[in-house]
Parts: structure tokens; C-alpha cells; sequence
């Protein structure tokens, strides 16, 4: 009887706990809206990290904004056109804007001349030393941006004289192939690299937008200060409207591109020995001079002692 009792009590404990568990996974109405209602009182950490805003949000932002209205009314009304151009003989940098650059020259108007007299400071220098660090530091971080542009455009224009001969060679070919002047234009942008190839396809750009073939070439050499690709451009808008072949007109241009290229390698290796005269004069005879003089000079110092 006492085991017969046993077995009637853990089965019922059995039986309790698989109606409890049954219960648990399988909630009344009640329960379930309980559970959806702490679901979403719950925040998903990942939605609370997009939701959050970030660094730059919250701080660069604002202050961007902040420096550009100071910008606008330091800088001239013609700046931003001046800015425009400079970007697009630099080949409009990735993230680089009129407004960007504006405010750019603000804060490093401002971080630069503090960064500078903190750095005087931790060298223990005297007040004139962080005036002149914080003059230098305004005047340095306000025309940084420019210097940068600038730096750009003159490297990026001497990439289109380099490149620029081979680029129209390619295209009097495709032309003289049976392609027409825009198809022409299209393959030499796929299949080249560099200014050459960007400036192309800006050009292909504009046209597809509805922009007409002699604006678009016309606008391809305003924005270049590089001679031969305005002369180019000049070209081609004039072969368009005359009706003369582009065949002919791309043959004496990659002619007459190529003898400047040629002209232009010419005239600065012309002008190293004139370059590498101040390394030499400054750095490499004074060397020079103590090396061949210095045990003379050591010598006769001894012997004039003894």
C-alpha cells in the first residue's frame, strides 16, 4: 500500500509540473499582451545605438554650421564663385564643398592659433613668442584650405599635360575607327585613367543632362587653366559649329599636344640645374668642404699646439 501510494503521488507531482510547464509555454491572453508589453518597454540595444546621435552629430556639425555663417560674412561676396573654381581645377576633391571650405578656413582660424600657443606654452616660451604663435597660427590655419586646393590643381594640371597627348590619340583613332565623337569620348573615359579620363566624363555627363556639345567642351576648357586642353576644347567647339571633320581637327591636335608635351619635358629639364643649385650651395659642398679641409685643418691644429 505504501508503495502503491508512492507511485500515486509522483505521478500526480509529475503530472503537476507538465501542466505548469504547458501553462508557461502556452500563456492565456492576459500573459501575452503582458509579454508584448515588456517586449517593447525593452529597448534593442542596437536600435538605441542607431537612434543615438553621433560625435560628429552632435558636436562637429553644430560647429561647421556655426564657422560658415562666420564664414559668409568675413569672406567676400565673389569668394564663393573663386572657391568653385579653384575645386573644379582641383578636381573637386571627394567631401570638398564651397561651404565645407568656408568654414574649414573658420576653425583653423581658430584651432590653430590655440593649438600653436599651447605648444609655446609647454615649451616655456615669453608672451611674444605666443602672440607671434597665435598670429602666425590664425594666418596659417585661415589659408590652409587654399594652399591645399592649390597644391592640388597644380599637381592635377600637370597630370593632363602628361596624359592629355596620349588621351586625344586614343580618341583620333576611335574616331577614325567609325566611332562617332561622343561614343569616341566615352570609350577613351573607360578605358583611361586620371584628370583626362574624369574631365571626359564630366563632359559626357553634362551632354546627357541636356547640355549641348559645344557648351560642354566650351565649359571643359574654362574650367582648366592647362593651355593645351583649352586649346583643345577651343578646337573642337569650332570643328562643331563650321562642319569641319573631326577626324582631321583631333590629327592636328594630337600633333600640335604632343609638341608641347615634348616642348614642355624639354623646358624643365632645362631648369634642374637652376633647381638643384641651392641643395648644392646650402647642403652638399659645405659637406664636400669639411670632409677634404677638416683633417688639414685638424692637423695643422695639432702641429701649431705641439
Amino acid at each position: 500500500m505504501l508503495l502503491l501510494l508512492g507511485v500515486v503521488l509522483l505521478a500526480g507531482a509529475i503530472a503537476a509540473v507538465s501542466a505548469a510547464l504547458v501553462k508557461n509555454e502556452n500563456p492565456d491572453g492576459l500573459a501575452r499582451a503582458l509579454q508584448a508589453l515588456e517586449q517593447q518597454g525593452a529597448a534593442d540595444p542596437e536600435l538605441t545605438r542607431e537612434a543615438e546621435p553621433s560625435f560628429a552629430d552632435r558636436v562637429i556639425d553644430p560647429l561647421q554650421e556655426r564657422a560658415l555663417g562666420i564664414g559668409r560674412r568675413v569672406t567676400g561676396a565673389d569668394q564663393a564663385e573663386r572657391i568653385r573654381r579653384r575645386l573644379d581645377q582641383a578636381g573637386n576633391p571627394r567631401g570638398w564643398t564651397v561651404d565645407r571650405v568656408i568654414s574649414s578656413k573658420v576653425l583653423g582660424a581658430v584651432v590653430v592659433p590655440v593649438l600653436a600657443v599651447l605648444l609655446v606654452v609647454a615649451m616655456a616660451g615669453s608672451a611674444t613668442m605666443m602672440l607671434a604663435g597665435a598670429i602666425g597660427g590664425a594666418v596659417l590655419g585661415f589659408f590652409a584650405p587654399d594652399l591645399y586646393l592649390y597644391n592640388t590643381a597644380v599637381k592635377r594640371a600637370d597630370d593632363l599635360k602628361k596624359t592629355l597627348a596620349d588621351a586625344v590619340d586614343l580618341l583620333t583613332i576611335s574616331v577614325e575607327a567609325g566611332l562617332g565623337f561622343d561614343a569616341a569620348l566615352q570609350h577613351v573615359a573607360r578605358h583611361t585613367e586620371g584628370p583626362v579620363a574624369e574631365e571626359f566624363s564630366r563632359v559626357l555627363r553634362e551632354m546627357q543632362l541636356g547640355r549641348s556639345r559645344a557648351d560642354a567642351l566650351r565649359t571643359l576648357g574654362e574650367r582648366s587653366d592647362v593651355e593645351d586642353l583649352k586649346a583643345f576644347s577651343s578646337a573642337m567647339v569650332q570643328a562643331d559649329a563650321f562642319g569641319v571633320p573631326i577626324g582631321q581637327v583631333l590629327r592636328v591636335q594630337s600633333s600640335e599636344i604632343r609638341t608641347k608635351r615634348r616642348q614642355y619635358a624639354e623646358e624643365k629639364a632645362q631648369q634642374v640645374p637652376v633647381k638643384i643649385m641651392v641643395p648644392l650651395v646650402l647642403f652638399i659642398l659645405p659637406c664636400l668642404m669639411i670632409v677634404v679641409i677638416g683633417p688639414a685643418v685638424l692637423g695643422a691644429m695639432d702641429a701649431f699646439n705641439g
